[in-house]
């Protein structure tokens, strides 16, 4: 592991993936690469309870890792992973809680979207992720079942980004927002900035088109057998 994204979800975490890896930091681990890993579940799920697990083993074979699950164990990623550096990725809380309530919440929180509801139906494995998610997440340490009070929610969210920033030695840490551009990044991981533009691919209605393309991946997996 040579990048360790401490930024939670819609901070602008999959548009990073996608940056890391043409900049050969790849793979670079996503909450969306859990699912393909189903012998990798339970392991996650006893993380959620928060029994000690081999956490190198979880992120096996990637370079870089960004978004939940592995924002929720950046303190245990920081130590395992001594010389790699760490990024997090910021936006302003109120639209931050905004992005969140119409896409990873309703998904993977309350699953009140019907959309979550198919997905959940379809998609081999979502079912224990959205499980542990909610242990680990939602209703577990990190928001204590209190997303929706939107306060609370963004109360938590500021202190997660204080805590990367006090506890991460400055040299180490790059902190950058939605729209910063190759120039930071690049800079803090000394490349040079590809010629073309910043990956963007954050917005909710791509969100969607994810849970679809997942959806359908699934059913014509099914269908072949």
């Amino acid at each position: 592991m040579k990048v360790i994204g401490a930024g939670i979800g819609r901070t602008g975490t999959l548009s990073l993936k996608a940056a890391l890896e043409r900049l050969g930091y790849a793979p670079c681990f996503h909450g969306r690469h859990v699912l393909d890993h189903p012998e990798r579940l339970a392991a996650w799920q006893a993380a959620a309870d928060g029994e000690r697990v081999d956490l190198p083993a979880l992120f096996d074979g990637y370079a870089a890792s960004v978004d939940w699950p592995g924002a929720a164990f950046w303190r245990e990623l920081v130590a395992a992973y001594p010389q790699a550096k760490v990024i997090l990725t910021v936006r302003d809380s109120q639209s931050w809680y905004d992005s969140v309530a119409k896409t990873i919440y309703p998904m993977f929180g309350s699953s009140a979207d019907p959309r979550a509801a198919e997905a959940l139906r379809v998609v081999p494995g979502l079912d224990v992720m959205t499980d542990f998610t909610r242990r680990l997440i939602w209703d577990g340490p990190f928001f204590g079942g209190r997303f929706e009070d939107r306060d609370h929610a963004i109360a938590v969210f500021e202190e997660h980004n204080a805590a990367v920033r006090r506890e991460v030695p400055a040299e180490r840490l790059l902190v950058i927002e939605p729209g910063s551009g190759w120039e930071p990044l690049c800079s803090f991981l000394g490349v040079d900035p590809p010629d073309e533009p910043y990956p963007h691919l954050n917005d909710p209605g791509r969100f969607w088109g994810r849970v679809a393309a997942r959806m359908a991946e699934s059913q014509a997996k099914a269908g072949g057998r």
